[in-house]
């Protein structure tokens, strides 16, 4: 069994694509998963799973949930490895003193043309940012929601990705070393 940190993009934001973790947790034992922990309402799921294949698996929960639900979220699965590395890789680790100011989005890859300049360009005096490999972290200590450059990040980076908060990254981290 392989122990996987599944992060869904877009789901129960601002009243769209709802679903629930409930449901959530019973659809992933439907496609085999065990083991099944869930953190707040956003997709932030740890669960064991019998495929060593991260892009099939993704892809069987992402149908699964259109097939249930009728919207198909992006599904980025880490490793406990993984996750452990872009937060030991923190560019900024005075901002995990203001843990909701500081965000990583993780990416499928690295992306292969990012426009940082593009960012820059856009970045407030009190903003920070850096992309490492396939992680972007984004210091916003004004508030992700008044962020232009964090509006503008996926368009910068040429790809999809999704964002958690410093704190969630961490209850993700307890959550995975609670099961391992």
């Amino acid at each position: 069994m392989t122990l996987w940190i599944a992060l869904l993009r877009g789901i129960n934001v601002g009243g769209n694509h709802k679903l629930s973790m409930k449901d959530l947790t019973a659809l992933l034992h439907d496609l085999g998963a065990s083991q099944v922990k869930t953190y707040i309402q956003s997709g932030n799921v740890v669960l064991h799973h019998p495929s060593p294949d991260r892009q099939t698996l993704a892809q069987a929960i992402t149908t699964a949930i259109a097939e249930a639900h009728g919207f198909a979220p992006h599904v980025l699965l880490l490793t406990h490895a993984e996750l452990t590395r872009a937060m030991d890789a923190n560019p900024f680790p005075g901002g995990v003193l203001d843990p909701k100011s500081l965000h990583l989005f993780f990416m499928d890859a690295p992306p292969p043309n990012p426009d940082l300049a593009g960012l820059e360009g856009v970045r407030i005096g009190s903003e920070q940012f850096a992309l490492l490999g396939a992680t972007f972290y984004l210091l916003a200590p004004e508030g992700i929601g008044r962020s232009r450059l964090a509006a503008k990040v996926e368009r910068a980076l040429g790809m999809a990705a999704t964002a958690r908060n410093w704190n969630t990254c961490q209850k993700m981290r307890d959550l995975v070393d609670h099961l391992a």
